[in-house]
């Protein structure tokens, strides 16, 4: 069975270094979703540093197979929001 690597990016990287045997590409896909929604659930601040955040997924020799990308942008209307605070 292949092993997929799901490294963290937010402005720094966490590789991962064990990695995770999955049957197939698609399953690796639905992981790193997966994985990235458990991340900023417990971290959501991470998405407003003006950082974006990534999964980014490599097989057992190291090549980049596929990245999510996760990113919040306030609209210009915030500036008027933060008047009221």
């Amino acid at each position: 069975m292949p092993r997929y690597f799901f490294a963290t990016a937010d402005g720094t990287r966490e590789p991962d270094d064990i990695g995770t045997e999955l049957p197939n590409l698609a399953t690796a896909r639905v992981e790193a979703i997966k994985y990235a929604g458990e991340v900023l659930s417990d971290h959501p601040e991470i998405i407003w540093d003006g950082e974006d955040f990534r999964v980014e997924v490599s097989d057992e020799d190291g090549l980049m197979l596929f990245t999510v990308i996760t990113m919040a942008m306030s609209s210009p209307s915030t500036a008027v929001h933060k008047r009221d605070d």
